[in-house]
């Protein structure tokens, strides 16, 4: 049997959350600078990890 990766999973979970959040900002407070940077910061995680 194989492994799951505990890194690439909760990543992934990291990353969803990251992107559920900048949905939830630039459509509710209108705040797009911040929320751009932090969708690119929470995402870029997954780019490390692979």
């Amino acid at each position: 049997m194989r492994k799951e990766n505990a890194i690439k999973s909760k990543s992934f979970l990291f990353s969803v959350k990251v992107v559920n959040l900048y949905k939830s900002l630039s459509s509710e407070k209108k705040e797009f600078v911040m929320s751009r940077q932090l969708l690119r910061s929470g995402t870029a995680i997954g780019a490390l990890v692979r």
